[in-house]
């Protein structure tokens, strides 16, 4: 099949001529590669790299989990697909509500399409809160199609999951939520998964726990790297072609003295407005705010139907950390993302030093989990992510974007065999 293509959402997908692997290495900053390759801890990596290249891409905006991870499994940025952040109030229904439904996706998955044209797919995922949505479309029980999480690794059944016994084949059991073993278990089921399954096409996207809490070059940091580099060795020995991104970066989020850099943006509406008159929501929010206290660099608000949207807007744009504030339609147009699903105001923070972060109100953040400095995401400033491949690359898209992930991995990697002719 190797003259196959796939057409999923208007793009056109080249049938891969040996395994696929592309990896989202959640809230991965270039700085913990370039810093722990300096030190020599990734010599996997670096052996990847001298027949591969390394380049830089850019997130979707806001630059969180469920946004960058549908854009990549899509191809598509969230004005096509749907997904706009993991958190929105349901223009359906006018309440808050997770975004980690399957019916919030708008288009079919690279995995669903591939797997209707004959092909073979594993989807791997830390949390559950994404399985559903990448596994969208997914046909179980005939072998062609394993889709998990580390978290419910132990529940996984064939008709839902492609199979069963999962924890046996790792050799692992099921890791803590909030631990770096939830990303490990994701590596090694794909290495184990690609000396048995071989599927065509894999996906493996981790959590961002260690980079939340340890910045490039840390003790913490360096263990985690050191630990991913051991599964990028057995990934590329076992030949696969490898695409590794990441949905967001990181940055420190806190004051000198530790403390978190906090705009409570519903505190100031309220002041402004009337309490409660505009309603403040981050799409950070998730079931797992531990390590983050739902703070975040992006927020969108959605003001009473009498406000001057235009006023409001200049009047953010000078409060201090502010990097952009722009009203739904201009908004919309600069991040491509669905006019029905967002509020009529987009806030982006992080100022000079990159470290404002946006809140709703003081007393609605419980930061008592913050056992270091806050470090967290959703701005301009965590838009930069890298895009390594362990082949050569050809033509590359410009402008790249981390969800031309698989698109490189289709259409613009040379295979060993031409890379050395």
């Amino acid at each position: 099949m190797s003259n196959k293509t796939v057409t999923v959402n208007g793009r056109d997908y080249s049938w891969p001529k040996e395994p696929l692997v592309v990896i989202c290495c959640d809230g991965s900053e270039p700085a913990y590669m370039d810093v722990a390759r300096e030190a020599g801890l990734m010599p996997n990596l670096d052996k990847m790299l001298a027949k591969g290249e390394s380049h830089l891409a850019k997130s979707v905006i806001p630059s969180f989990t469920n946004p960058n991870n549908l854009s990549i499994v899509t191809g598509r940025p969230p004005a096509v697909h749907g997904i706009c952040g993991n958190y929105l109030i349901d223009p359906d229904t006018g309440k808050e509500v997770m975004m980690n439904d399957p019916k919030f996706l708008r288009v079919p998955t690279i995995f669903a399409s591939f797997q209707q044209a004959g092909a073979k797919v594993a989807v791997l995922t830390a949390k559950d809160k994404l399985r559903l949505l990448l596994g969208k479309g997914l046909k179980f029980g005939d072998g062609t199609a394993v889709s998990f999480s580390s978290e419910k690794a132990d529940q996984c059944t064939m008709a839902d999951h492609g199979l069963e016994d999962v924890c046996e084949m790792v050799g692992m059991g099921v890791p803590e939520v909030y631990s770096a073993e939830l990303s490990e278990f994701v590596f090694a089921a794909g290495v184990k998964l690609m000396a048995s399954m071989r599927p065509d096409l894999m996906y493996l996207s981790t959590t961002d726990y260690v980079q939340h809490k340890y910045g490039p070059g840390s003790d913490g940091a360096n263990a985690f790297y050191i630990m991913m580099d051991k599964y990028l060795g057995e990934l590329d020995a076992a030949g696969a072609a490898v695409v590794l991104t990441a949905d967001h970066g990181m940055k420190d989020k806190h004051l000198a003295d530790g403390e978190p850099d906090v705009l409570y943006l519903q505190d100031v509406f309220d002041d402004w407005l009337g309490k409660g008159a505009a309603k403040v929501i981050l799409p950070i929010t998730d079931p797992y705010v531990v390590h983050h206290g739902a703070l975040g660099s992006f927020a969108t608000v959605y003001l009473p139907k009498d406000a001057d949207t235009d006023a409001l807007v200049e009047r953010i744009k000078g409060l201090e950390g502010i990097d952009a504030c722009y009203n739904k339609a201009d908004g919309c147009r600069i991040f491509e993302l669905p006019e029905d699903r967002t509020g009529d105001m987009f806030v982006v923070s992080g100022g000079r030093s990159h470290t404002k972060v946006v809140g709703t109100s003081a007393s609605e953040h419980d930061l008592s989990g913050l056992n270091e400095p806050l470090r967290s995401h959703g701005g301009l400033s965590e838009q930069v992510v890298p895009m390594i491949t362990n082949r050569r690359c050809i033509d590359m898209p410009a402008d790249l974007r981390n969800f031309d992930s698989f698109l490189v991995g289709c259409n613009h990697l040379a295979q060993l065999a031409e890379a050395a002719e």
